[in-house]
Formats: C-alpha cells, structure tokens, sequence
C-alpha cells in the first residue's frame, strides 16, 4: 500500500462545485490529503461563506477568490469581512488603486490579498478583443510591479509567467498559479498551463488545482498524485 503523503500547503484544491453540500463532501473525500482549499463565486454564492469559515476554524486553509474590483471603500469593507471569516488568502483584480485599497484593510491581519493580474483562460488574442494594446508578458510584469509597490502579499499569474514576476517582486511575496494540469488532466479551458513541477521551478509559491482532482474517481489519490509531483520537483 503506498504511503499517503502528509498534507502540502502549497497545494490549493478548488472546490469548484455546485453548493455546500457538495463541497462538504468532497472535503470528506479528500480528508486529510489535502489543507487547503479554494472558494470561488459558484460556491461562494451557494454556501460557501459560511463553509469558508466552518473550514478556517476546523483547521484547514481557505483561498476565497472572489476578484474584487470596485470603489476603494468598498474593497476595504470587503477585505475587513474576509478577515472575520478567517480565510487564508483573498483576490483583489491587480488595478493599482484596489491593491492599495485591500493592502490597508488588511494590515496587521493574518490575510494574505493577491492581485490577479491576467486570467489563466486569457490569451493575447483575448487581450486585444478586450482593447488592451499592451503585450501580455508586459502587462503581467506592470501588474506585478504595482502589487509589490502597493504592499499586497502576492500575485495570481499564469505559470508561465512566475519566473518573470518572481525577478520583478522578490522573494518574500506569494505567487499563486492556477492553470495547473499534472501530467494526468486534460487542459480543459486554461490556455496557458504547465504542469506542477515545472510550475513550482519557475517561482511559484501556491499552485491552485480543481478539475483533476474534483472531478477524479478517485480525488484523493489524485491529489496524492499531485503532491509526489511537486515532492519531485
């Protein structure tokens, strides 16, 4: 019988799913393969603040990616309620003004905010459709350059991108990187994947993994199969 790898929190399932109940048991699936987990906007609008918090308190680690972008006050008063849930970590879009706003909020607390500085599923062609003249790798390192200015914690960034942010914002800040397919999955709809070892030798602090592990036959092992990935990198 191989032996369970002891629980890495480097690794963030994403518990990209329909509801509580169905979180709630997946979490039970994953028992204590996995520390941490991440809570989007489907689960977030369905239960999944409350399970944010039952999950903080009962010992394992929440990544709330909720991507806020709004007026200064209101991403402090955001930031302030995810601190009261307990969560670990908390995305903010990477808009120079909102960093610096979240960036108050969450001083002296155990909150951890990352700019999200181009989505995983965004290509260039994505960039230009949208009006942004800006080459992708160059508007990825602006953004991570105003993240470090604004004294946030960390970036969300494509892999493929961690080597150059890790150069642009030093050593002491977290780079998350959803986008990761170990060598098992399928891309799916990400369209600028690597997998997690090479992930973790570019730079990368966090790596963030949903569908190859929620939607396995078996999570657990699958999860387990992600971790001896990263042990080898």
């Amino acid at each position: 019988m191989t032996a369970i790898l002891p629980a890495d929190d480097r690794l963030i399932v994403g518990l990209d799913l329909p509801d509580r109940a169905a979180a709630e048991a997946m979490v039970e699936r994953l028992g204590d393969t996995v520390s941490f987990y991440k809570i989007g906007f489907q689960l977030a609008l369905a239960g999944g603040l409350p399970l944010a918090q039952d999950l903080s308190r009962a010992g394992k680690k929440v990544f709330l990616d909720m991507k806020l972008l709004d007026i200064e006050n209101t991403v402090e008063k955001g930031v302030e309620s995810a601190i009261g849930l307990g969560v670990a970590m908390l995305t903010v879009h990477a808009y120079p003004q909102v960093m610096r706003a979240a960036a108050r909020a969450a001083q002296g607390s155990g909150l951890t905010v990352l700019g999200v500085t181009v989505l995983t599923s965004m290509n260039q062609s994505d960039l230009d459709e949208a009006g942004y003249a800006t080459p992708l790798p160059d508007l990825v390192a602006r953004r991570a350059a105003q993240a470090a200015e604004a004294g946030i914690g960390g970036i969300v960034a494509s892999a493929a991108e961690a080597a150059a942010i890790r150069a642009i914002v030093g050593p002491g800040m977290a780079i998350v990187t959803p986008g990761i397919r170990p060598s098992f999955a399928q891309a799916d709809d990400q369209k600028r994947i690597v997998t997690p070892a090479d992930a973790l030798k570019a730079g990368a602090s966090h790596l963030v993994v949903a569908r190859p592990v929620i939607r396995a036959a078996d999570p657990a092992h699958a999860a387990e199969t992600i971790k001896a990935e990263m042990a080898a990198a």
